[in-house]
């Protein structure tokens, strides 16, 4: 018997299984040993084989092929990577320009993280009741750059309403990915899609201007007969796994679209001759912002 994975708390996992009936399971223990390169090795939106063992618990004895999956490096285990969650129609980013700040390297690094599988991505700027006109300016400023490599972009304000039937209707008929730092409102946000969710949400600290962790594990949840959203803890950091530096170039559009003009098949766009990429920044076609963060990540910055 088939099922969808829709809850992980580490060690047991929620499995809507093909017979109508939500089983939670354990993992076989040859499963965990085959995979040994990340902390779960079953994520939320895997289609994994189950082996019941009465009418509510099971065993999951495979995980399905995976069409793609978001992943960053453990922040808890050294040289392992941890999946966000599995077999996604979308990515969907909730970020705040301020308390707390979202940064532009947190932002570029999962919009890569995503292109990597060509995952479509989506930026929510959230909380936009919050901003001054100078703030304002600034998010219209990220928005235009955004929208320019084909991110969708949506403003929102759980206060005010506003975006909201426009976020429902970008998550509609679709599997998606909500991420982002705790208390950019994403929990909140999510409670007003549906009466049925009862996500935590938490005040931001004062003393940080860092949010405080509300959701603790990834979770699945339907909004419609074909709509599915999966909630993950608050990421505070985004590390890059799986791409080599001769390919990150490939995960930004506005790079990847030149690569075939520069003059060496291996260019990193860095000091080589005959860069079109170089190019391209010196006449304004790429955004030096955008740069940036491809040169961080390029030097293997992890923030």
């Amino acid at each position: 018997m088939t099922g969808l994975v829709l809850k992980s708390t580490g060690s047991w996992y929620e499995v809507l299984a093909e017979d109508g009936n939500r089983y939670q399971c354990r993992v076989r223990g040859k499963l965990r040993i085959r995979d040994t390169k990340t902390t779960n090795p079953v994520a939320v939106g895997d289609q994994v084989e189950l082996d019941p063992e009465d009418t509510s618990q099971a065993i999951i004895t495979d995980v399905l092929p995976r069409e793609n999956y978001i992943i960053r490096q453990s922040v808890h285990k050294k040289g392992h990577a941890h999946i966000l969650a599995s077999n996604l129609d979308q990515a969907v980013l909730i970020v705040t320009l301020s308390y707390p700040r979202t940064s532009l390297g947190f932002i570029d690094r999962f919009l890569v993280s995503a292109e990597s599988f060509r995952i479509p991505q989506v930026l929510i700027f959230n909380k936009v009741d919050l901003l001054n006109e100078k703030e304002k300016r600034k998010m219209e400023h990220f928005i235009e750059m955004y929208e320019k490599i084909g991110v969708k972009c949506l403003r929102t304000s759980a206060k005010s309403q506003e975006g909201i039937e426009q976020f429902r209707a970008i998550l509609a008929h679709k599997k998606s990915l909500i991420a982002g730092h705790s208390g950019v409102g994403k929990s909140t946000l999510i409670n007003l899609l549906s009466p049925e969710i009862e996500q935590k949400t938490g005040e931001v600290s004062d003393f940080a201007n860092k949010g405080i962790h509300t959701t603790t594990f990834a979770e699945m949840f339907q909004l419609e007969n074909e709509t599915f959203i999966i909630d993950t803890p608050g990421i505070k950091e985004l590390a890059l796994v799986e791409i080599p530096p001769e390919e990150l170039g490939d995960y930004f559009p506005e790079i990847r679209v030149l690569r075939g003009s520069c003059k060496f098949n291996n260019c990193l766009h860095l000091r080589e001759p005959g860069c079109a990429v170089k190019q391209a920044l010196e006449d304004g076609d790429i955004n030096p912002l955008r740069f940036k963060s491809y040169l961080s990540m390029l030097d293997g910055d992890e923030d």
